[in-house]
């Protein structure tokens, strides 16, 4: 992911609703979420919702798929990966002891999720 990319994502992810929906879909793993639901879980308007969707879309934090007449988002853990990836990049200038923590941090918090 270039610097550009990471900022249109982080930008995305910097206002309220469009990181609940993010934390949303992320829960929600590869079945996704439709999108009006997504909008009645978060009691936001379809067509303020649309717009939301669409900035985490052009961002690389979701993906929409078409499941017959319904819109379905997934998000995009590629997008993601990147974004983390390109943050951790030069993570304790090449002191990883240093890093460890964070990562242990990460580790454990997608455990949790999992159990």
């Amino acid at each position: 992911m270039d610097k550009k990319s990471v900022l249109a994502a982080m930008a995305a992810l910097g206002q309220d609703t469009r990181l609940d929906v993010f934390r949303l879909l992320v829960r929600a793993g590869p079945q996704g979420v439709p999108a009006g639901e997504i909008a009645s879980r978060l009691s936001t308007v379809q067509n303020t919702m649309s717009a939301h969707l669409k900035i985490l879309d052009q961002a690389g934090l979701v993906l929409a798929e078409r499941d017959g007449r319904v819109v379905r988002y997934v998000a995009d853990m590629a997008g993601f990966q990147g974004l983390l990836a390109y943050l951790m990049e030069d993570c304790c200038n090449g002191s990883p002891e240093l890093c460890r923590p964070v990562i242990e941090s990460i580790t454990a918090v997608v455990e949790r999720g999992q159990t």
